[in-house]
Formats: structure tokens, sequence, C-alpha cells
């Protein structure tokens, strides 16, 4: 088995494409047959040559950004806040304050000075020193639930800190074998599905969860830099590059069928004679394009079987968006 998907692996996936294939297939020659006034495109072999190409297999996913340490902060007394030194998006360190604020004791000695004049509050400011809530690791603020002048209980979370932000992918049971730890990710968002996020993958679950009755293993994606523009709870599509392979021989995956347990591929006979069947033996495939291990070699030729018809005919038979025909006016 060479890097990549195997025979076993890789034909699993190709069987389930090759049925939907099949379906389309034949959906297309109904519909074709009202197209062209009753008269079905027939399929022909078409001739092809083994080349050599590049493949980059990859597994899709979606995932979401979260923080991959939230950490709500409460703070250690009740009483009133007097200053908030922070906004959502700082940065902030371990140690640093974020919040001075007094307790409910100090509030009303200081209501009741400040009732008495300036002076009277300015000595008992001096005497009585406000407490701070300070944070208690590096990270950015991504919430802020508080002002100056509002009153709290330690029970209340005034911050949501994150020390960094990750996407976590769902991963289908199928795929997971294929992903590894440091593995190179590719994420796009879909708030911003131009700008492309490299990114590799930092923990994979241990327990799998069912999601929608299908087993899913959630998969740490951890950026290599973090954009501004990223923001926890954004929807993500995932991109986990499997393998990259450069001039390998290659051939499109409808050449490829199976046959009692092998792969094989049809090849034209020699001085015109009757084509016959050829076992391969294939490694990754991309989903497009299946590379060919062995069994072939560059230039060979192969038999692929298409649909027969006028060139226009097949385009509009292939469109989604082609009108039907016009009814003709009696």
């Amino acid at each position: 088995m060479g890097a990549g998907i195997g025979e076993r692996g890789y034909f699993m996936r190709w069987s389930w494409k090759a049925a939907a294939a099949a379906l389309v297939a034949g959906t297309v020659l109904i519909v074709g047959s009202k197209w062209s006034g009753g008269k079905r495109l027939q399929p022909e072999n078409k001739t092809i040559q083994v080349k050599r190409g590049d493949l980059k297999v990859t597994i899709l996913a979606t995932g979401v950004v979260q923080p991959q340490n939230r950490l709500e902060i409460k703070p250690p007394i009740s009483g009133r806040v007097e200053e908030v030194l922070v906004q959502e998006g700082h940065s902030v360190t371990k140690g640093q304050v974020l919040v001075w604020m007094s307790s409910t004791d100090r509030a009303a000695l200081l209501d009741a000075a400040r009732a008495k004049g300036e002076e009277s509050l300015s000595r008992w400011e001096e005497i009585y020193k406000p407490a701070p809530l300070i944070a208690p690791l590096d990270g950015t603020i991504i919430r802020r639930s508080v002002e100056p002048g509002q009153t709290v209980t330690a029970q209340d979370g005034v911050f949501v800190l994150s020390d960094r932000l990750i996407i976590q992918a769902q991963v289908d049971e199928t795929d997971i074998g294929q992903i590894k730890l440091r593995q190179e990710a590719i994420v796009t968002l879909d708030a911003y599905p131009g700008e492309e996020v490299q990114a590799t993958v930092d923990h994979i679950a241990y327990e799998a969860k069912t999601v929608n009755n299908v087993t899913i293993y959630e998969v740490d994606i951890l950026p290599n830099r973090v954009p501004e523009f990223m923001r926890s709870g954004m929807t993500s599509n995932v991109t986990f590059v499997v393998a990259v392979k450069s001039g390998v021989l290659v051939l499109p995956l409808e050449a490829v069928r199976r046959e009692e347990g092998q792969m094989t591929v049809l090849v034209p006979g020699s001085m015109g004679g009757k084509p016959f069947a050829k076992t391969v033996k294939i490694g990754a495939s991309d989903g497009k394009t299946v590379e060919i291990l062995s069994g072939l070699n560059e230039g060979e030729r192969v038999l692929m079987k298409t649909l027969r018809g006028d060139i226009s005919q097949r385009k509009q038979l292939w469109s989604p968006f082609a009108p039907g025909p016009r009814r003709r006016s009696t």
C-alpha cells in the first residue's frame, strides 16, 4: 500500500462514488431521451493514455472556532466596580489588573464620606484601598460583562478569557485513521471564504461521539497564525492534507473498476482485437484521479466508457441550469 489511501480503504470510497455516478448517469440518460426526441445517448469507449501527474489527497471536515482554554473570570469579592481597565479583544498577561473594585463595606463607607465632602472622600480613599481583579493567565479578553459603577457578586462572571483560538473539527470515523498529529491542514471560514488559514493538527480525541447517528472524533486544529478577523464561534471548513505526490502515473477514477476482488482497467486488443481487462494496483486518489502503482506503463492506452452524442446536446444534458425544450404553440 502506498502513502495515502490503500486499495481496500480507497475502494470503499470508490464504490459509493461509483454508485452515485451510476445513478446520475442513469438520470441523465432518461432526461436525455426527452430532450433528444427519444434518441438516447449511447455509451462508447474513449481512449486515454496513462500519464504522469500530481496528486493531493485530502479529507474534508467542518468545524467551529473556539478557545482552546475558555476561562470565565469572577470577582474575588462582592461589591461595586470602580474602574474597568480592559476591553474585548485586548491581550492581557498573567497578573495584570483588569478591574479595580470596592468591597460592599468600602463602597458604603465611601458613599458616606462623599456626602461629607471631597476632603473626607479623599481621606478614606487613601486609607481604604480598592481590591484588584487580576488575569489568571496570558490570553485575550473575548467577552466583557461589567461596567464601572456596577454591583457584582462573587458568583458573577465579568470576563471571559481565551488563551488561544483553535478550530475544533468533526472527523468521521472512516477517515480518522488518516489524521495524524502535526499534520498539515487548511482552514477557511464561512465569513471569509477567500482567506485561507494554514494550520496543523494539535490533538485527536480518544473518545468518539455520535452526531446525527454518525460516529465522529473531535480534532483540534491549531492555526499557525491567528488572523485578526478570526472570532470564537465562526463556522469553518477544514481540509486535511493526507498525501502529496508528484510525477506519479495517474488515470481518471472512472477508468478503474473492480472485478472479482481485483482492480482492473480495460485496454484495447492488439491489431484491432477485442478489448480485455488488465489487473492494476492502485494507490492514492483525490476523488477524480487515481495513482497507478503497477500494471501499466506511461503512455499505455486505456479505454474508458463515455456518452456518445452531439456536442451541443451533451453540454445541454450535463448543465443543471439548462432550460427544458420549448413547447410548440398549437
